[in-house]
């Protein structure tokens, strides 16, 4: 296990599916038991981003197990899955060079509290805990056990406001568990601790389209929202540098990204696609003949890589550290200098017209993909949650209440049934 300091359990949970019990464990619970699991998140699930996308195949696999897994968080718009309780609107939130949706205000919390309190978890699962709206309202109430994951890296706007307070806060979680070392660092920096490091996950299955055919044009995908910090702006200028035959597909949309459909507009190659959905863009990755991940600082994991090695697409990806978490240059991946345009149109440009090293590539990504899969997250979390269970004695039907959450429950809400 990697960690920066000891690591929090007397087991591998990263290399073993069944890892031994640890000593001693509390007899009394039941490890068979199917789990009644809350994962919160902070972010609006109907936005497309990361960590909502692994908030929510994390619960798809939990519930395949048989454990009773739901998702709380904020929704703008109608919940994606059945098992979602949405928890309001959100509201634009600065946060690492991009605009986070997050729902920091009481009406959000409120319903956190509700929802937690009337679905009686035996475990709480936080994604990204001390990001402000739904997970720090449960982190401060600990009204179950609590696992914490942290996915950002690089600069974020709420780690920088963090006091004594919050980081002692962190401290109600009873495991914390990094997606990567570059997360692990950003979250140790602020609030100390010890970390499991592992990774995200990916579903496989959703990513295979035999129905699909790579098309016989030369095709090169990027998709994601408009930062500067994800590399648009150079991957057009070396798109610029390729040959007349290949196209690029765009799946973009934010603030700024209009300059750049202006600046572009004479070229006719490029299709400025838009804000896709996740069928679309899972059956484009099939399509395609490569994608490109130009990001230029501040990748905590390559999901986007992820996905793509899963659908089989070969990958052209700076070589930042979050992407080297995932793909290896010349195994699975075609990793460049973040920024340096010739290299990423030379990259491009190879892997478009080599056809050994794209199969090669191709068929190194679907190994990487299986190694990352959801299935064996999945597992090593639940592995988790019972390990914390037993050392923790909680009864999966008592869960003791704060001062705090009793002043809740009797007074406001109450008289506010409809929060």
């Amino acid at each position: 296990m990697n960690s920066a300091s000891s690591p929090a359990y007397p087991v591998d949970l990263v290399n073993s599916v069944n890892p031994v019990n640890p000593v001693n464990p509390v007899k009394s619970f039941e490890r068979k038991k199917m789990l009644r699991i809350g994962l919160v998140c902070p972010y609006s699930l109907t936005i497309p981003g990361g960590v909502q996308s692994q908030v929510l195949g994390l619960a798809r696999e939990l519930r395949r197990m048989g454990h009773e897994a739901r998702v709380l968080g904020p929704c703008d718009g109608p919940p994606p899955e059945p098992f979602v309780t949405p928890l309001g609107n959100s509201l634009p939130t600065a946060a690492n060079g991009s605009t986070a949706p997050l729902a920091p205000d009481p009406s959000a919390a409120l319903r956190t509290i509700r929802a937690i309190n009337d679905e009686a978890f035996d475990i709480l699962h936080l994604h990204e805990p001390i990001a402000p709206g739904p997970t720090m309202t449960a982190l401060l109430l600990r009204l179950a056990p609590m696992i914490g994951t942290f996915h950002a890296a690089g600069d974020i706007a709420w780690y920088g406001r963090i006091n004594k307070g919050v980081n002692w806060l962190a401290n109600h979680l009873d495991v914390r568990v990094a997606v990567s070392p570059q997360a692990q660092e950003l979250a140790n920096r602020y609030l100390g601790g010890e970390y499991e490091i592992l990774f995200n996950g990916i579903e496989n299955e959703l990513y295979a389209r035999p129905n699909i055919s790579r098309s016989a044009e030369k095709i090169v995908f990027f998709c994601g929202r408009y930062e500067p910090r994800k590399g648009l702006a150079e991957l057009l200028e070396a798109f610029a540098k390729l040959s007349d035959d290949v196209k690029l597909w765009i799946a973009s949309d934010g603030d700024g990204i209009s300059l750049l459909k202006q600046k572009y507009a004479h070229d006719g190659r490029i299709s400025w696609l838009g804000r896709i959905t996740d069928e679309d863009k899972i059956d484009r990755l099939a399509q395609c003949s490569v994608f490109c991940a130009p990001s230029l600082h501040s990748e905590s994991f390559g999901i986007v890589v992820l996905e793509s090695m899963a659908s089989g697409t070969p990958v052209v990806a700076s070589s930042l550290e979050g992407y080297r978490n995932v793909g290896t240059h010349d195994v699975n991946a075609w990793l460049v200098e973040p920024g340096d345009i010739a290299e990423l149109a030379e990259g491009l440009t190879r892997v478009l017209t080599d056809k050994k090293l794209a199969q090669k590539l191709s068929d190194g990504g679907l190994i990487r993909a299986s190694e990352l899969s959801m299935s064996r997250l999945a597992k090593i979390y639940v592995e988790m949650y019972y390990v914390v269970l037993e050392r923790e004695h909680f009864s999966p039907d008592h869960h003791p209440k704060s001062r705090i959450v009793r002043l809740y429950s009797d007074r406001v809400l109450r008289k506010n049934p409809q929060v």
